[in-house]
């Protein structure tokens, strides 16, 4: 995941990275624990978490 946050050198959304990934975006359940495993590495300082929802790459 950070890895494809990185990549992306902007803000990038949950969506787009589970395209990546190779899992099922059509389905809004299977975005939520994705979701909820970026924001954990946002609150641990991985990653930031804009107020648009967007995730980028903690500077």
């Amino acid at each position: 995941m950070l890895a494809i946050v990185r990549a992306v050198g902007g803000g990038v959304q949950v969506k787009s990275v589970d395209e990546e990934l190779g899992l099922e975006v059509g389905v809004r359940g299977k975005l939520e624990p994705l979701r909820a495993k970026m924001t954990k590495l946002a609150d641990r300082g991985w990653l930031h978490k804009r107020p648009d929802g967007k995730f980028t790459v903690r500077l």
